[in-house]
């Protein structure tokens, strides 16, 4: 069970804190004893009222030694682009990696629509709309995470990573 003040992954919505457990206050009475996460999201607005005992995906961010790690790993990490023509599996494809809300499947989905980017321009063909949103999307869920994990700001997690494999 999380705490409040706990910095947790929920589902794809990315990072929350656990503002407060109980019971929300203006729930209806059939929902009274029933505990409920209230998550706050890191970069968005609003509550998200969530069971305690749901069976929805949640975890505990990774800690600053994991990123610290992660950021080391991903020049070893392999590029293999997905080309696929076929927008709705490649769509499924990028959402399985998603689904895994693992930090390491995230570096490789953004590696991946990086290289293929690259290797589109230097065809001189564009990005297509699935890739880049996609990249967009695990970037954000990347990063936030990294933010928390390492008490950096989220607009600076890019040059960071930058500036930590240039050093290796």
């Amino acid at each position: 069970m999380f705490q409040e003040g706990d910095y947790i992954v929920y589902r794809n919505t990315g990072v929350c804190r656990v503002e407060k457990i109980g019971i929300p206050e203006d729930f209806p009475a059939a929902a009274q004893d029933v505990q409920y996460y209230h998550l706050a999201p890191v970069r968005g607005s609003g509550i998200i009222y969530i069971p305690v005992d749901s069976k929805v995906f949640m975890r505990a961010v990774i800690s600053k030694e994991e990123a610290m790690n992660l950021i080391a790993s991903i020049p070893s990490v392999e590029e293999h682009p997905d080309y696929s023509k076929d927008q709705k599996s490649l769509a499924e494809h990028y959402k399985a990696l998603l689904q895994t809300h693992d930090c390491s499947a995230l570096v490789q989905l953004i590696k991946n629509i990086y290289c293929k980017n690259r290797e589109l321009n230097e065809k001189g063909k564009t990005t297509g709309k699935t890739d880049q949103q996609y990249m967009k999307q695990a970037e954000t869920l990347l990063h936030e995470e990294l933010s928390i994990a390492l008490g950096i700001p989220f607009d600076e997690i890019p040059a960071y990573i930058r500036k930590q494999i240039a050093a290796m």
